[in-house]
């Protein structure tokens, strides 16, 4: 009987045994997982559940009956430190050895920390990755507490937005020139720089951290600016890693991930690899996509694979943040954008439609969900309405798919 082992109990390797089951395979399957509790959601740990609006069962993707149900073992608490090609077989956490006839890597990835010689091990200093994370952080969030966000992209504003709403007084460090400039164009990024500074929060673009200062708990921060500020805890947020140890150690990584082809193959024909850990080709680029989407997607291209298929994956991008009232919504990559054109709705609803020259390629839509819809299905049509269009606000949005 072909068995199959998924190392990465997070949204990939659920959507991968799922998959299998869902495509027919009866083979063994087991999913392995290094957390005590079965796969969840991770981005409304640094949204609804640390605000406390979600309990920590309604962040699991399903009840932990359904893998028994499935027939899929669940090992949680479980590392592996090991993979042995030549046998096909893993080595686990006791020293266990596993035999696979077909593994998949979905290790995801891991937040950036801060060095330790700059206060990185400092109580009070929190990354956001992982439930464990979110746990050890939700009491420092109480009202009348001093946070300070080092970084200002997606996750820093995301916990910032918390902050706020839980009535701390926060300040956020961008060591680049504006917030969110890795991903979203000048114009998204004073969107949300107004969105932030009208709550309260203090946005300091341009300026890095020198050192977090404190005995043994974060007391303070001296900034590259000269300021020190005084504060309770930090949150750090500048960007994640693909866990790629155990495929680094059988060469099958490369710069900026797990290098895979156009199935989710590996250069080993019974090594499979999906989610944030994965590189994947868009456009004709190599790239590595840091989403939901693509995590599902991926892995259920290679569930879809393992199961006998031939299917090529093929990315459709889309991405999501809440901050505040605000939901942005993204379609498509904005990778090598020449111009950006902004549709403006009623109140703060807005999109900003990104150009290579006369190709659509990207939307963000700021409280603009019909927009988002509109361009999704434009960019994965490969259609790209005249910018004149886009900006005026007779046009009537829907009718540019018939185009």
């Amino acid at each position: 009987m072909t068995h199959v082992v998924v190392i990465g109990a997070g949204q990939a390797g659920a959507s991968c045994v799922a998959k299998l089951r869902a495509e027919g395979f009866d083979g063994q399957i087991t999913l392995i997982g290094a957390e005590p509790v079965p796969p969840y959601q991770r981005p409304p740990l640094s949204k609804a559940y640390l605000l406390g609006d979600m309990a920590e069962e309604r962040l699991y993707l399903r009840p932990e009956a359904f893998y028994a149900e499935h027939d899929i073992t669940l090992r949680l608490n479980t590392r592996v430190f090991e993979i042995a090609r030549g046998e096909k077989a893993i080595v686990l956490s006791g020293g266990e050895i596993l035999n696979y006839d077909e593994l998949v890597l979905t290790t995801g990835s891991y937040p950036r920390s801060l060095p330790n010689n700059i206060g990185g091990n400092l109580k009070g200093v929190f990354t956001v990755r992982d439930l464990a994370d979110a746990d050890a952080m939700a009491p420092a969030f109480t009202a009348g507490k001093r946070l300070l966000v080092i970084g200002g992209g997606y996750i820093g504003l995301e916990a910032a937005a918390v902050a706020t709403k839980l009535g701390l007084q926060v300040a956020v460090v961008e060591m680049a020139d504006r917030i969110l400039q890795r991903v979203a164009a000048p114009e998204t990024s004073d969107y949300f720089r107004e969105l932030h500074r009208s709550h309260g929060v203090d946005i300091r673009e341009g300026v890095g951290l020198v050192r977090l200062t404190g005995e043994d708990h974060v007391a303070g921060a001296e900034l590259t600016d000269g300021t020190r500020l005084d504060i309770d805890f930090a949150v750090v947020g500048v960007g994640i890693i693909p866990a790629t140890g155990l495929a680094d150690m059988v060469g099958l990584s490369g710069d900026n991930g797990i290098i895979t082809d156009d199935y989710g193959r590996t250069s080993d024909p019974h090594i499979w690899a999906a989610g944030d850990c994965a590189t994947c080709n868009f456009e004709g680029q190599t790239i590595r996509l840091e989403s939901v989407g693509n995590a599902i997607d991926q892995a259920e291209v290679v569930a879809v694979n393992i199961a006998g298929g031939e299917q090529p994956y093929v990315p459709k991008p889309w991405f999501w943040s809440d901050q505040y009232d605000c939901k942005l919504q993204i379609a498509g990559l904005n990778l090598g954008y020449t111009d950006v054109y902004v549709r403006k709705g009623d109140g703060d609803v807005v999109s900003h439609w990104y150009y290579n020259k006369d190709r659509l390629i990207a939307v963000d839509a700021m409280n603009d969900a019909r927009n988002y819809m509109i361009g999704k299905r434009l960019i994965e049509a490969g259609k790209s309405p005249a910018p004149a269009l886009i900006t005026d606000p007779a046009t009537d949005m829907k009718g540019l798919l018939k185009g």
